[in-house]
């Protein structure tokens, strides 16, 4: 099953406060637990809905300063979702462009919405995982209303919030 932007409802702040700052939720207060910070990814468990997730703000963006964007792993056990990936973009893209990310030489063409996007199946999840595990940085690009931008993730740590967050909900 794959979730779309509607399961995400996560609003992190800006670096360099990740920890509290990826804890903090807008509007409904919900229990998040830290399963550890890596480097610039973080690993959480949320209780309800039931999910886990390793997430990163992006080292460089192409937007707005009021937009959150990031990039994550996620798992819904109940529903039967591991390992998808998901970004929030840092603006609106025009919605004719693609979205196109790029991990060292691995291009992957992505799903998306006004401002998220994600693989367009579990397949493409697992090889976009692979790819952030050798990877050193990973980008998001696309056409917004204004122009192209891109925004960039450092992957370091990014391998060790994946299992991290995947361990979180082994057995939950």
């Amino acid at each position: 099953m794959r979730l779309g932007a509607g399961a995400w409802l996560l609003r992190p702040r800006l670096l360099p406060a990740l920890l509290p700052a990826l804890m903090a939720v807008s509007g409904v207060a919900q229990a998040r637990e830290s399963l550890g910070v890596y480097d610039r990814w973080g690993a959480f468990r949320d209780a309800s809905p039931r999910r886990c997730y390793a997430i990163a703000l992006p080292v460089q963006r192409g937007g707005n300063p009021g937009w959150r964007p990031f990039a994550a792993i996620g798992s819904w056990p109940g529903q039967g979702a591991r390992g998808q990936f998901h970004v929030r973009l840092s603006r609106d893209r025009d919605p004719r462009a693609r979205v196109t990310l790029s991990i060292g030489e691995r291009r992957f063409d992505l799903v998306a919405g006004n401002a998220d996007a994600w693989a367009p199946d579990s397949r493409t999840d697992a090889a976009i995982i692979a790819a952030m595990r050798s990877g050193r940085s990973m980008s998001v690009e696309t056409l917004g209303k204004s122009g192209p931008f891109a925004d960039s993730y450092t992957l370091r740590g990014a391998a060790t919030a994946i299992d991290a967050a995947a361990l979180g909900c082994v057995g939950r």
